[in-house]
């Protein structure tokens, strides 16, 4: 790749992660926060501010803060249309839970390393798992996990593994992908937190069969014994069937 090619997509990478530094708890950063968070130099960052400014994707509030720019509405609007499920695809979320005897369901894809909640059906247990819609999560660990990986090679799950603090996750991860890719769905206990299981089977996209998302059901480790897993199963596995024949994940073409 050309220089100016490399310090153009660097210079891109950089003002995405500027971005990304804007969450529901920091709605407003100063340039001197952004610079600590980033590590870069104050006048790198307030060349990135100027551009993003530029473009509408950041506002200053004239009071040496800066929030998320107009630009942002019309795309956040976008993604809203984009990844809502249609209602048909949330009632079956809905009945999933009843089935488990509510338990919450959750709806995953893959983003490079990560897991991202693209929908969910909060359960009803005064104890329940707890994930919003946005959410992202390693993709080296739970049944989630394991599903989205069950079509990547070794090389590709490895990578992955390198997040883990385990030496030994990559064997390990490869193995339970393995499992997940023969049997059509996968099951976890505690492995991304002590105490929390989940349950997932692969969602398809449509005619196809790519595999695109993960339908997850998660709660206490207690409440998934293998007993509770076998009887919410049929459920499970239908549920994803049927989004996969609805063909909804990321929009209709």
């Amino acid at each position: 790749m050309p220089e100016s090619d490399t310090g153009g997509v660097r210079s891109v990478q950089r003002a995405v992660d500027l971005l990304a530094l804007f969450d529901p708890e920091h709605p407003s950063r100063s340039v001197r926060e952004l610079t600590d968070a980033t590590g870069l130099p104050k006048s790198t960052v307030v060349r990135l501010v100027h551009t993003l400014e530029q473009c509408g994707l950041l506002w200053s509030r004239g009071n040496g803060h800066l929030v998320p720019g107009t630009g942002l509405l019309r795309w956040a609007e976008l993604a809203g249309r984009t990844w809502r499920l249609p209602e048909e695809a949330l009632r079956r979320l809905a009945d999933l839970s009843e089935a488990s005897g509510g338990e919450t369901v959750s709806v995953f894809v893959r983003q490079h390393d990560t897991r991202v909640c693209i929908a969910r059906h909060e359960g009803t247990r005064s104890l329940r798992h707890v994930v919003h819609v946005g959410t992202e999560l390693p993709l080296w660990s739970g049944a989630a996990s394991h599903v989205l990986l069950s079509c990547s090679d070794r090389a590709d799950v490895a990578a992955v593994a390198a997040g883990a603090s385990d030496d030994d996750w990559a064997g390990l991860l490869w193995e339970r992908t393995r499992r997940a890719a023969a049997g059509g769905m996968a099951v976890s206990h505690g492995e991304r937190e002590p105490g929390v299981s989940g349950v997932a089977a692969p969602v398809l996209a449509g005619p196809s069969g790519r595999l695109t998302a993960a339908l997850a059901l998660g709660g206490p480790t207690t409440r998934f014994t293998d007993e509770a897993v076998a009887h919410f199963a049929p459920a499970l596995l239908e549920t994803a069937r049927a989004l996969t024949t609805l063909d909804c994940i990321g929009g209709s073409a």
